[in-house]
């Protein structure tokens, strides 16, 4: 499948780096490391997570600054990479996985997302837990009202557009619209201003396959530090906030998660696709008449 949401973003010239090699520590190294952050995330009383295309990649959607990366292809002049499955049928990988059980042991206190495939409301994570600073793919609002349609289909459109349907609250019914943003558009204030409140408390913020490149979401876990928390970096690429993390991990993020959730003695669950369904039944009501005996 071809990403619909690339494609209908606006032209961009400047993207940030990408195409920067991937770098991968040796396997003593890595386990060091992940023995490093698990110890982290016990210690931890605030965790929040900040998360980017790296963590889904192995659900069959390309990231956007690997070497087979969106605009790192763009680039080059070759174009939108194809994934290897429709984008609404990708599942949570065994990261999104292992975020619902550290949010359900208590450990995981708040998820800041700059991806809108829709995999960590799809995992089970609650909203309420959730930051989706770039939209979500699969998500209409109501602009009225304020309320969320969370559809089993990719909407029509991005850039906060109006699309084809309407609010079902009989009192307001206004024109939705879709909640990914183009490149002008602002943060949406409701899921920044909660990010913000949050990376301020906590204590440790582990940014999860992202290359902090995006203003003005890549500043954020850097807000941890100045109330003396601190930041962990789990990417292959090197990012521009090496330097300010304490731990930097080159590895694959799955690998990197399961190995502390081993250390951790917590169980990864599997994904159980839940689908509703909306019946509509007609009751008719006949008449009968009585028979002569």
């Amino acid at each position: 499948m071809s990403l619909g949401y690339a494609k209908k973003l606006s032209y961009r010239e400047d993207v940030g780096s990408v195409g920067m090699p991937e770098m991968f520590d040796s396997p003593e190294l890595l386990q060091k490391k992940i023995e490093e952050l698990a110890v982290m995330i016990r210690k931890s009383k605030h965790l929040v997570v900040f998360t980017g295309a790296g963590i889904s990649t192995s659900s069959g959607i390309p990231d956007f600054r690997g070497p087979k990366g969106v605009w790192t292809l763009q680039r080059s002049g070759k174009g939108v990479p194809d994934a290897s499955l429709p984008f609404h049928r990708a599942v949570p990988t065994l990261t999104h996985m292992a975020l619902v059980e550290l949010e359900r042991a208590g450990v995981l206190k708040f998820v800041i997302s700059q991806n809108v495939d829709s995999l960590h409301l799809r995992s089970g994570l609650p909203r309420e837990k959730l930051a989706e600073l770039h939209g979500n793919s699969f998500m209409e609002i109501c602009p009225c009202c304020k309320a969320e349609y969370l559809r089993d289909f990719e909407i029509e459109t991005i850039g906060l557009k109006d699309t084809p349907r309407r609010c079902s609250d009989k009192n307001c019914g206004t024109r939705l619209k879709d909640t990914v943003l183009d490149w002008e558009d602002a943060l949406p204030p409701e899921e920044m201003n909660s990010a913000k409140e949050q990376c301020l408390a906590a204590d440790l913020v582990l940014c999860l396959g992202t290359s902090l490149q995006i203003t003005p979401a890549c500043n954020m876990p850097l807000m941890s530090i100045k109330n003396g928390g601190k930041v962990a970096i789990v990417n292959l690429q090197a990012t521009p906030k090496d330097k300010k993390a304490s731990l930097v991990i080159h590895g694959l993020v799955d690998k990197v998660i399961a190995g502390v959730m081993c250390i951790l003695n917590l169980r990864i669950p599997p994904y159980v696709r839940i689908d509703f369904i909306q019946l509509s039944l007609r009751h008719t009501v006949k008449s009968f008449l009585s028979r002569k005996t």
